[in-house]
């Protein structure tokens, strides 16, 4: 058993080291965080969705900026469109779950947002409509993937796509990607400190 436990820490470590190793991903991970901080300074916000255990993610990663990621601080504009089980259930039920988040992101997305689809496959139906919509409002899509990339990654201004094909792994580096974008915004737009 403890092997087993070890066994799965490494291939965890041995996913990460590949994107440790990997300059492309990184200027890429450097790229999104760079324009979330312009987004930011321009009044925008983040807006982000996925299904199942990267739908806890979105919800995750928009958490940390409207309430904190490493210090206390003015909350960031941030919006997972995977909690509000209304709009979820009703546009599900009224024009089918393909349309789920890209009804809400047709609503309350705006020029200049950013929004980040999270998905292992790269293949989401309701996430390829959304960035659909996305396109149509001006706003810059980022698939947040593993495997190929799948759809998204094809249709996505910037894709990030974790150098594995192992789903939980590729969620353990999605949440790791998440944070330092996190990280970065957080210390980008407050750089002079907080005013009290």
């Amino acid at each position: 058993m403890k092997e087993y436990i070890k066994n799965q820490i490494k291939k965890s470590y041995e996913t990460k080291q590949a994107i440790y190793k990997n300059e492309e991903l990184l200027n890429k991970i450097e790229e999104v965080s760079r324009k979330c901080v312009e987004l930011y300074k321009g009044n925008n916000k983040t807006i982000l969705a996925g299904n199942g255990g990267s739908a806890a993610d979105a919800q995750h990663i928009a958490a940390e900026l409207v309430g904190r990621y490493g210090f206390d601080r003015p909350s960031l504009p941030s919006l997972a469109l995977t909690t509000d089980t209304s709009a979820i259930t009703a546009i599900g039920n009224d024009y089918g779950y393909d349309q789920v988040f890209s009804r809400q992101l047709e609503g309350m997305g705006q020029d200049g947002d950013i929004f980040i689809g999270i998905s292992t496959s790269g293949n989401s139906v309701n996430i390829i409509k959304a960035f659909e919509s996305a396109k149509k409002k001006n706003i810059m899509t980022v698939a947040l993937v593993g495997r190929d990339g799948g759809e998204m990654a094809k249709i996505a201004d910037i894709a990030l796509i974790v150098p594995s094909d192992s789903t939980p792994r590729i969620q353990e580096s999605h949440i790791l990607i998440g944070h330092i974008i996190c990280d970065i915004i957080e210390k980008e737009i407050f750089a002079n400190g907080v005013s009290k």
